[in-house]
């Protein structure tokens, strides 16, 4: 390392200068700007910024896919907010993907870490709901074929309506007999799905 020199006034030498650490922002990049040993300004290489390009992007796609709801609850800069909502309007893909751009620049001023948490929240919100509707499914089938499902149900759910679930599955079972791989799921199946829905996420 070397020792830092002064003059005689006390200002420091350019030797003393060039030691000492340099940071900053790069303005052009947004980026932390260091410096090297010589005193010279680093920047990064155009693989790196090209690859940063290209996350902001995809996360961009990822929070313009995101509820209409969950997207008004983000903190960002209005400047994005105008961007992607309007890359939710574009229809055609040329458009889209220039929009895109547009919006993965103007990400670079915004709170990378939060967009990047409300996407992830809505993926796991989106997961359980998924496993949610596959539990409630698994139910009706089960509760459609065996009386021993409806009594396992009742045990897990005593809040349940008995009359009205007995009611239902009488129907259900009824309306699978004639039922084809073609045939819509009749009206009774439905109404089972939205009574045990609920009441498994109680």
């Amino acid at each position: 390392m070397i020792p830092a020199t002064s003059n005689a006034d006390g200002k420091h030498s350019p030797m003393a200068r060039r030691a000492a650490p340099h940071r900053g922002i790069d303005v052009h990049y947004g980026e932390p700007l260091a410096f090297d040993e010589d005193g010279a300004p680093t920047r990064p290489s155009r693989t790196r910024l090209k690859q940063q390009s290209q996350d902001l992007q995809t996360l961009g796609v990822a929070v313009a896919e995101l509820s209409a709801d969950r997207l008004a609850a983000i903190d960002m800069p209005e400047a994005l907010r105008e961007a992607i909502e309007q890359f939710r309007r574009t229809k055609s893909f040329e458009g889209k993907r220039r929009q895109m751009q547009y919006v993965g620049k103007l990400m670079r001023s915004a709170d990378e870490e939060a967009l990047r948490e409300a996407v992830a929240a809505a993926t796991l919100g989106s997961a359980k709901d998924t496993l949610a509707l596959h539990e409630a499914e698994r139910w009706r089938a089960e509760l459609i074929a065996d009386d021993e499902a409806l009594t396992r149900w009742m045990l897990e759910h005593p809040q349940t309506d008995s009359q009205q679930l007995r009611s239902l599955v009488r129907a259900a079972r009824r309306d699978s007999a004639g039922l084809t791989p073609e045939s819509r799921q009749p009206k009774s199946h439905r109404e089972l799905f939205q009574l045990i829905k609920p009441l498994l996420q109680a």
